[in-house]
């Protein structure tokens, strides 16, 4: 096996590497370091892909390796940050548990996607790096950005275990949800992607011109991309 077969699986060991100093730093009270990691985990996600097909490096080992890293840095990592965040406005409640079921969920995630067939180009259920990325820029933004309306949401006892378990129930769901990496054949620019686009140049512009923290250019993208799938899921059922 030629050098460049180890490159995809060295840049996802990076991923797994992320993602674990960002436990580190949540578990001593800095969600808003472990989220900088859980990006850079997200950028190795994403070019660990590109390498291995750039590379025409795909390996069994690597698809496996691939769901492990992601386990730790969009699975465990926003649960610990959540609880982190808790802590962070002292909400002294049995609740702070509760945000470990995104950790199970997202588990259960990572095994479905690797037997189901059918999540080639688009996503059965929510991604674990879509939940991962709502969880933590909400955590970067109320600590980093102090004194908005959600500091009275996340100083409750239940809005947090509130969304792990939301978003935990849709990582597992049966819920399509568009993926920006589309298969050979199909459009990569629909109308639902470039809705998505538009509403995302808006998010920057808004930060820009509010003085805006960028996570929450994150934080709204994300959320937008979430309640746009399930209209669109909804109308279709309709």
């Amino acid at each position: 096996m030629t050098l460049r077969k180890y490159i995809p699986n060295t840049i996802t060991s990076m991923n797994a590497l992320a993602g674990s100093i960002g436990v580190v730093f949540a578990l001593q009270g800095h969600p808003e370091l472990a989220f900088l990691t859980m990006l850079a985990a997200a950028v190795c996600d994403f070019c660990d892909g590109l390498a291995a097909r750039l590379l025409n490096a795909y390996s069994p080992m690597g698809k496996e390796l691939d769901s492990l890293a992601d386990m730790v840095s969009f699975g465990l990592l926003p649960s610990v940050m959540l609880i982190g965040t808790m802590q962070h406005f002292q909400v002294d409640s049995w609740t702070e548990i509760i945000p470990l079921f995104l950790a199970v969920m997202s588990a259960l995630r990572l095994a479905k996607f690797n037997v189901d067939e059918r999540q080639q180009s688009d996503f059965i259920g929510v991604a674990t790096p879509t939940a991962a990325m709502i969880c933590g820029s909400l955590c970067y933004f109320v600590i980093q950005h102090p004194g908005t309306f959600l500091d009275k949401w996340v100083a409750t006892q239940w809005f947090l275990p509130a969304v792990a378990v939301v978003l935990g129930l849709l990582l597992v769901s049966e819920i399509p949800m568009f993926g920006m990496k589309v298969a050979k054949g199909h459009k990569l620019l629909d109308a639902k992607r470039w809705v998505f686009l538009a509403a995302v140049v808006v998010a920057i512009l808004l930060c820009i011109v509010f003085g805006l923290n960028w996570s929450l250019v994150i934080l709204s993208a994300f959320v937008f991309y979430l309640l746009e799938n399930l209209v669109l899921y909804l109308f279709q059922r309709s």
